[in-house]
């Protein structure tokens, strides 16, 4: 039998090449029941099928005709919800990317019941017992405005990083309370680091990361030029930062600095971040001319390349921090999305070199660009997770939250390989 013949292109657009022919109720029933699977999962992602129908597949003994009608926007809410605890995993996955999908207009468009029915159907999904199922629902819902306080706080609180981070960074429904709630009771390095990210961190929480004392989430904190860091707060940073180097590079970009913290910093940051000092506009007569005076002693003392950052020690120190964890086997997404939220340009540039195999002066080349889709593929090469890719695109190159490519489905490269590796082969020529 063949299906154009039956369905035409239809909304699904999966077959023929017309408008799709309305189909009778009976003849919905005879196609739900026939023993082609194929039948069936086209009928399973139209849009124009009956309820009762639609629920009817959901039981269907076909994973593909699960996962459509999971995916299928008209399916009725009660299907959703048999489907949430549906045997197969990515059926599931497919379920919590429509449902969280569907969370920010639930409150517009739907009756009462149907919103607590999509909320408990929501909630079945963040507590399901696999973690990338649980981390779509973060990552979808993490905007959101109108969900219920149970389900953010148990997605905030949740074991998995990559489940809790999304909602951690993003989520406005989490309160200041809850935060320094979450900080005081995690020694999650990952954890503290999300919660660095977040937008206009209040001073409080800044002093509640600071007092933690973990060098990855105050470095976060630090490259997050929204966060409202005391001045007492970062003259206590500035007491003990000479010897972390990771904190350098971000605190030299602190949008405020007063003249007194400029001066003490240029006592121990690398001639490449002097450079980036003496470049402020906000700085008195006083203070500039004690930055050009720290960059001439460095000079006098022999450290070379105070003019370029490719071959200066601070990048030399970078790139060979990178190598380190490459040779040992853990320059991985953890320390890579971590050195992005860090702000260590340097080690990024070297890292990526390392694991896409190319030379530094390419991914240079690509960062430059902050084109998204580049940055995606040249993540791609290095083996990396899109969440890294995504990382890289909004951390180092700080493109945009409109124009960041994001994961399909939440977790996956949204781009076809042929792609990815058209736009890696185009700069590395």
């Amino acid at each position: 039998m063949v299906l154009g013949r039956i369905f035409g292109r239809g909304k699904s657009g999966k077959a023929g090449k017309g408008p799709a022919a309305p189909l009778t109720y009976a003849r919905e029933k005879e196609l739900a029941r026939a023993d082609d699977g194929e039948l069936r999962v086209e009928l399973a992602a139209r849009e124009d099928i009956r309820p009762e129908i639609l629920y009817y597949l959901a039981e269907d003994e076909s994973r593909e005709v699960r996962r459509e009608i999971a995916r299928n926007p008209k399916t009725p809410r009660q299907a959703d919800k048999l489907l949430a605890t549906d045997v197969d995993d990515r059926v599931r996955c497919d379920l919590a990317f429509k449902i969280g999908r569907l969370i920010p207009g639930v409150t517009e468009r739907e009756s009462t019941k149907l919103q607590n029915l999509t909320f408990e159907v929501l909630s079945i999904l963040a507590r399901d017992q696999l973690p990338r199922v649980r981390q779509v629902v973060a990552e979808e819902i993490r905007h959101a405005e109108h969900v219920p306080g149970a389900i953010i706080q148990d997605l905030a609180q949740d074991i998995e990083l990559i489940v809790s981070a999304p909602i951690l960074e993003y989520s406005v429904l989490l309160s200041d309370h809850d935060i320094l709630e979450i900080v005081a009771n995690s020694a999650d390095s990952g954890v503290l680091s999300a919660i660095s990210r977040r937008n206009n961190v209040s001073d409080m929480v800044c002093g509640a990361i600071v007092d933690s004392g973990d060098e990855r989430a105050v470095a976060a904190l630090l490259a997050n030029t929204s966060a409202q860091i005391r001045e007492e707060t970062l003259d206590s940073l500035i007491d003990s930062a000479a010897e972390v180097t990771s904190w350098h590079e971000p605190m030299v970009r602190r949008p405020t600095l007063s003249n007194r913290a400029v001066r003490r910093i240029a006592e121990f940051v690398a001639t490449s971040l002097l450079n980036i000092l003496s470049q402020r506009h906000d700085l008195d007569e006083e203070t500039a001319q004690a930055v050009v005076t720290a960059v001439k002693k460095r000079m006098d003392e022999g450290e070379s390349g105070a003019n370029e950052d490719d071959e200066s020690e601070f990048e030399r120190a970078e790139a060979a921090r990178a190598a380190k964890l490459h040779n040992s086997g853990k320059l991985d997404d953890e320390a890579i999305t971590g050195a992005a939220e860090m702000g260590r340009r340097a080690f990024i540039l070297h890292a990526l070199s390392l694991k896409a195999k190319v030379p530094v002066e390419t991914v240079r080349a690509i960062m430059k660009t902050r084109c998204g889709k580049a940055i995606t593929s040249l993540a791609w090469l290095a083996d990396l997770s899109m969440h890294t890719a995504t990382a890289l695109q909004k951390h180092h190159a700080q493109i945009s939250p409109q124009n960041l490519i994001s994961a399909r489905g939440g977790v996956d490269f949204p781009l076809a390989y042929e792609e990815m590796e058209w736009f890696v082969a185009y700069f590395d020529q």
